[in-house]
């Protein structure tokens, strides 16, 4: 079938004369948005307020949105720390390839201690313990890259999908709701002014004139303005129950994103609880039993500034034994410093204020704060 060139040509100026349309019309749409955004934001025009629930919605959907990146951001990082390797690895995701694979540092310890330890000999002592350290460094290593897979999996990819997919579509639909807001009071605005009593009093003034032509003019503008405010309102409402639907399910989210962190935590319990057992095992093998490889820590003692010598002080009968919960400071010479996990003789004295007891260290006595005590006996 042939078409003609004349043909041809009427059709493609159709075309032409439509698209030049749509794009007149969002033009206009868009200065009449524009417009409106900036008399709202001089005060000259109204803007529709949305109510309180909604508004908690919405910021609670940005506060989860920040949240979430910071939590994929960081584990991110703990588990890739080398940046050069994460901005790779992130690239090669968005162009869906494969990711190269890369040794642990534990690994790459691992290996270099058996090399040495294989250089070395292993029939001598320090030979065989590079060997089998170094064969235990390189088990740690694998424990690292399964747990590092498993919260790829179980946890950073649950939060990507979210930020990627819900997230966005929530965005996407604000965006449209923010734009119909606008059309909204910018068609109030339309209804207000051919309301006015400027504009009415024009129409009383042709209609008593006999201008029916201005009349009805009048009378049109109005009716197109009410009709425009009626469409504007029926599509705002549309837009307003779709973003808040979606917005409720942010609550939905989180109870995913729940679920993920506990695979998180049971991922890493496993992990250090493998990398435990490695390293008692480790220990047996090299003829040193668990515990004994650290120098023993002295118990800490209290600085000899705290407290004052109160021995004057009259001593109650009934005393009780405390477990101190934190570290605490002084702040003049009546009362007594503390360190966290000592354990204090303490009672009350008539007269004293409830959140205050009286404290002993040795010769040491001074007030300490109820709150940084757990009263054992």
């Amino acid at each position: 079938m042939s078409i003609s060139k004349n043909h041809f040509s009427s059709f493609t100026m159709a075309d032409f004369s439509d698209s030049m349309k749509k794009f007149g019309a969002a033009s206009s749409t868009f200065f009449n948005r524009a417009k409106q955004y900036t008399e709202e934001q001089f005060g000259k025009s109204e803007a529709t307020v949305l109510d309180a629930r909604f508004m908690s919605l919405n910021e609670k959907a940005d506060r989860t949105k920040c949240r979430t990146e910071q939590l994929l951001r960081q584990t991110e990082t703990l588990l890739q720390p080398n940046i050069g390797y994460r901005a790779e690895e992130y690239l090669l995701d968005k162009l869906e390839k494969k990711k190269p694979e890369r040794n642990t540092n534990l690994q790459t310890l691992g290996q270099f201690m058996r090399d040495a330890g294989h250089e070395f000999g292993p029939g001598t002592s320090y030979g065989s313990a590079l060997i089998k350290v170094g064969t235990t460094e390189q088990m740690l290593g694998a424990s690292e890259k399964e747990f590092m897979k498993k919260t790829d999996s179980h946890f950073l990819h649950p939060l990507r999908s979210f930020l990627e997919g819900d997230m966005k579509t929530i965005a996407a639909e604000r965006r449209t709701l923010f734009a119909k807001r606008l059309d909204l009071d910018s068609c109030k605005a339309k209804v207000k002014k051919a309301q006015s009593p400027e504009k009415m009093q024009q129409m009383h003034s042709a209609a008593a004139k006999n201008k029916n032509t201005n009349s009805l003019f009048l009378i049109n503008e109005l009716d197109q303005a009410e009709q425009e405010l009626r469409v504007a309102q029926a599509e705002f409402d549309r837009q307003y129950e779709v973003t808040k639907l979606l917005l409720d399910g942010i609550n939905t989210a989180h109870a995913s994103h729940h679920r993920a962190l506990l695979s998180f935590v049971e991922a890493q319990a496993q992990y250090y609880a493998q990398c435990h057992q490695y390293m008692q095992d480790l220990q047996r093998q090299l003829g040193s039993p668990p515990g004994d490889i650290m120098p023993p820590v002295a118990a800490p003692t209290a600085p000899p500034s705290a407290g004052k010598d109160m021995s004057g002080l009259p001593k109650p009968a009934q005393t009780r034994k405390a477990k101190v919960l934190y570290d605490y400071d002084a702040a003049d010479d009546s009362e007594l410093s503390l360190l966290s996990d000592e354990i204090l003789t303490v009672y009350s004295l008539p007269g004293m204020d409830n959140d205050w007891m009286m404290g002993e260290r040795g010769q040491q006595r001074g007030r300490v704060p109820v709150t940084y005590l757990e009263l054992i006996d």
